[in-house]
């Protein structure tokens, strides 16, 4: 499992010209799953993710949280996070989990972090084409990768 964090002011995920998802303050977080992700990863991703302290305090130091600044949470589903671009100038996407069983797991961890940020979490549309806009704030931008952070 892999999720790209970026801090931002404010995001919005679109679907045909529709906004069906924005956050103001918060963590603009992409979701990819690979063929051996299974749902014991999502409760520990679930938890680095929302703990993670990259909001600047009183001292300008990265040192709050999300639940620290009351902060919100888009997620949106992205395997592309598991392109192969080792051979060629086409990536493969042979490592990205496939339909059912990603929507399945995007599903329960969007659900996972519902309860643990303890209010209502914005997702994009699984598998479906979608627009994306984000205020980055800093930058900040954090790749969490289950494989280095479950163990």
């Amino acid at each position: 499992m892999r999720i790209v964090i970026q801090r931002v002011k404010k995001s919005s995920v679109s679907v045909e010209g529709e906004i069906i998802g924005s956050i103001g303050q918060g963590f603009t977080a992409l979701v990819g799953f690979c063929e051996e992700d299974t749902k014991e990863l999502l409760a520990p991703m679930a938890d680095k993710m929302i703990n993670l302290r990259i909001f600047t305090d009183s001292e300008d130091k990265m040192n709050l949280s999300l639940s620290d600044v009351g902060g919100e949470l888009l997620i949106i589903s992205q395997f592309t996070l598991y392109a192969d671009c080792r051979k060629g100038r086409r990536p493969s996407f042979n490592l990205a989990k496939g339909g059912n069983e990603a929507e399945a797991l995007y599903n329960e961890f969007v659900q996972i972090c519902t309860e643990k940020l303890g209010k209502e979490v914005q997702t994009g549309s699984f598998g479906a084409d979608m627009q994306v806009e984000i205020l980055n704030d800093g930058p900040v931008t954090i790749i969490l990768d289950s494989k280095e952070i479950v163990k």
